[in-house]
């Protein structure tokens, strides 16, 4: 299946340099991120792998990542002195370089993440040029999603018709849903599924899906850029 383009891909996103791969997607997928833990982490552990790990320094993307995770756009001029802002906010970080994984992404990074009650998240993402960026994976179950559209993601019990129940839900609030990815630690354990839609979804909707008894968790990415 081919990937889907965006206007990213022609003309880039208004950002900070130098590198659209290694400054503006990587600000989006700290954003990203730091929604998954819903809000700013108390701790980050940021590796980057191949390319990355070579350049991160050079190329502002530790910058970029602390940028994103406190919530930068990618046109935000704070996201210079992003080392430091950082620790202004009480963000401790520490960063990591990988640099020969042949399995993963050329310009991957790895997010660790504590937020301040101690939940954690650990999410995977790649950078794919232009500020187009791809979130692999979402505390161990692969995703797939952009964050270019508003995202869905229930984690939920593997069991028939889950899937069809949650889609239609959706479509009763209409929702056009665009792409959707299912993962599971196995048949009847514990499943992700991943909703990309074309328009958000109303609050009550959203509480609804999270009261399901066979729902375990509920995370809502809006569109990243708004």
């Amino acid at each position: 299946m081919s990937e889907r383009s965006s206007v990213f891909d022609m003309i880039g996103p208004v950002m900070i340099g130098p590198s659209s791969s290694h400054t503006a997607g990587v600000v989006r997928i700290g954003r990203v991120a730091r929604k998954i833990l819903k809000g700013t982490p108390k701790k980050a552990v940021i590796t980057f792998y191949n390319s990355f790990a070579q350049t991160y320094e050079g190329h502002g993307s530790n910058r970029a990542i602390l940028g994103g995770l406190l919530d930068y756009h990618t046109d935000d001029d704070r996201i210079k002195d992003s080392l430091q802002q950082a620790e202004k906010a009480g963000l401790e970080y520490k960063f990591r370089s990988v640099g020969n994984a042949n399995t993963l992404h050329p310009n991957t990074v790895r997010l660790e993440l504590t937020a301040p009650d101690d939940t954690q998240a650990v999410v995977i993402g790649e950078s794919r040029g232009g500020g187009v960026i791809r979130i692999r994976e979402v505390n161990g179950f692969d995703c797939n999603f952009t964050a270019s559209s508003h995202t869905l993601i229930v984690y939920a019990n593997d069991q028939k018709g889950s899937i069809a129940f949650i889609s239609d839900v959706l479509s009763h609030d209409d929702c056009n849903i665009a792409t959707m990815t299912v993962s599971r630690k196995g048949k009847n354990d514990l499943a992700c599924l991943v909703f990309e839609m074309d328009s958000g979804i109303k609050p009550i909707t959203l509480e609804y899906i999270k009261e399901l008894n066979w729902v375990k968790n509920v995370l809502y990415i809006p569109d990243i850029d708004q």
